[in-house]
Parts: structure tokens; sequence; C-alpha cells
């Protein structure tokens, strides 16, 4: 939970929450976690901090029965503890990011294969993930499962409206603006149309790719880069919206897939990575990014949701993917690990 408004934080929070609620005085939980983030959970349970020692050497690495790694950079290594270990695995990006860096990407290797080797059990947030994991770390087949990942349902602030308001129907997307999400496909949409397209989260060099697209096709005065976003924000722009549209070429899950859903919205993705097993038949596919191709599908899937009246179809959809959900089927590994 280093960082908010990242993956990494909802999941913390989403489960640790779930976890506390759903448990019934069956563990006796402690929650390590950095002292800035010590208000999340402050007087609901255990509190232990990060150190950068912890690195190294790990004081309580005998005081626990089971020890849940939640992510694969924790800073706590799963060598340094005498437990029995779970480790979650969310993606294997840096494969992809690291492919041509000679110096790090062996480094990743052997770190990803240290923490494998030293967990008992490994959990993949999906079968994308768990299948990715199989081809670059087969050590890890007979210990791994899949849990994927629960997601909050947003509840819209009576009254509330972001400092961006559209001013026009709108497409919106979120995640950080980098290219393994692939936005910069999306300004071809508002081709011949009178949308907006508003893009949410954390900004990087990336968005003077996306505005030079948005220039090719005459619309870069309705593509709207905002920032990160609150949950309130974030809520009026999921009520608000047309679609959310979401490209991405790297994705261990796809949190707004759901979190659009919620919202009874049609969901518009690429057809890789673990995204056809979150959208399922509910959503619509790019099986190109061909400018031509995926205004078809926008087109099409926008004429098809509508005409079937399928809001109520996504909200069951999403309704899947809860984290008490989640929180049960983590707290039967515990028990069994």
């Amino acid at each position: 939970m280093k960082n908010a408004n990242t993956g990494l934080y909802y999941f913390g929070l989403g489960l640790g929450n779930a976890l506390l609620q759903e448990n019934k005085d069956r563990f006796k939980f402690s929650f390590y976690l950095k002292f800035k983030n010590r208000s999340i959970f402050a007087g609901k349970v255990r509190l232990v901090f990060l150190a950068k020692m912890h690195k190294l050497f790990f004081p309580g690495r005998n005081k626990y029965d089971v020890v849940h790694f939640t992510d694969q950079f924790c800073r706590l290594k799963p060598e340094l503890v005498n437990a029995r270990k779970i480790l979650t695995i969310h993606d294997l990006n840096p494969i992809i990011e690291l492919k041509n860096d000679a110096r790090l990407l062996p480094l990743y290797f052997k770190k990803m294969n240290g923490h494998i080797d030293n967990s008992d059990k490994v959990v993949a947030i999906s079968q994308f993930v768990a299948d990715d994991i199989v081809k670059h770390f087969p050590q890890a087949k007979e210990k791994l499962s899949v849990i994927y990942n629960g997601a909050d349902k947003l509840e819209p602030a009576p009254g509330h409206q972001p400092q961006n308001i559209p001013q026009r129907k709108f497409l919106f997307t979120i995640g950080n603006v980098s290219p393994k999400k692939n936005f910069h496909v999306l300004p071809a949409l508002l081709e011949r149309n009178d949308l907006q397209l508003v893009i949410a989260g954390t900004v990087t060099n990336y968005q003077h790719k996306i505005m030079e697209e948005a220039a090719k096709f005459n619309c870069a005065d309705r593509v709207k880069i905002i920032g990160p976003v609150s949950d309130a924000d974030k809520a009026w722009y999921y009520q608000n919206c047309e679609a959310l549209v979401f490209p991405s070429l790297a994705e261990g899950f796809g949190l707004p897939v759901i979190e659009a859903m919620y919202f009874g919205k049609p969901v518009f993705l690429s057809n890789l990575t673990s995204l056809p097993e979150i959208g399922g038949n509910v959503a619509y596919y790019f099986d190109s990014f061909e400018p031509a191709a995926m205004q078809k599908v926008l087109a099409e899937g926008l004429a098809h949701f509508h005409q079937n009246n399928l809001a109520e179809t996504a909200r069951q959809r999403a309704a899947l993917f809860t984290w008490e959900r989640t929180a049960q089927q983590y707290m039967a590994l515990y028990q069994g690990a």
C-alpha cells in the first residue's frame, strides 16, 4: 500500500477490510504497512510498521504461524520469515518492461525465483497471471491457485461534481497514463462524432503521444487528461459517462472494468491479458487497434447495449467480484497453509 490511487493500494485496502469483517475470530491478524498509512486500519487490528532494515532482517521472523505477502514487491522477503508463507502475484509486467535491459531483467528473475521458492503457496489474481507465472517460473505450478480480486461498489456523493465537468457526452478511462495502458489509440474513437474523452490517472510524458494522436483526428479539444481523481470524482465520471474504454496491453486484473459495470455501463476492452476473464460475455472487445475497427466495435456495441437494456446484466457481472468472497478464499488458504 505504498502509493495511493494504485491497484496495489486498493487491493490492500479492500482485502484488509474484508478480512477483518469476515474473520469472526478465526485468526489473530497483524497488518504490516508503512507508518504513513497507519490511519487506514488504526484501532481495527494490530499494526506492524515497515522499516528499511526489514529488507535484511525481520525481528518478528518467528512470531507468526502464517504470513501473507500481498504483492510481489513487498519490502519484507519470504526468505526472511520462519512461517507458512503465501505470496500473491499481481502481474509479471517487468518481464516485458525490462526485456531490453541486460542488467535488471536477470535481477528481477532472481528476485522472483527467490520469492516463489521460499513461499508455500502462490496466488495469482487471474488465470492469465497464473498461466504467465507457470510459463516463466514452472516450479510454482504445484503451489499455485487463482483468487480473483474484489471491487468496492463506489457510491456517488449526493450533489458532488468534479472540477473537470465534460461539456458533452463522454467516454471515460482511468489508470496510470503510461504506454502499457495504450490510451493513445482512444482519440480515434472521437472521429465523426461529438463525444469527449476523459482520461483520469497519474500523468507521465506518455500524455504527449495521446495528444499527438488526438491532433491527427482533429479532436484535441475534446480529449481531457485530468490527472488523479478522488473516489467521489471517479464515481461521478462512471455514473455520467457513455462507456468505459480500456484498451490496456498489460493488466493483471482490471479493476476499472468492474467499477464501471457496477454503474451499469458498457465496457469496451482490449482482448488481451486478463480482461476477457473479467469482462466475460458482457463486455465488448477490440480485436484490433486500427481506428476503423475500433470505431465499428464502439458504435455497434453501444447500440447493442442500449437496444437490449443490458445495464442490469453489467451490474450482475460486477457483483461476482466482491472483497467478501476474496477474503473467504484467502482465509481458507490461510487455514490450509
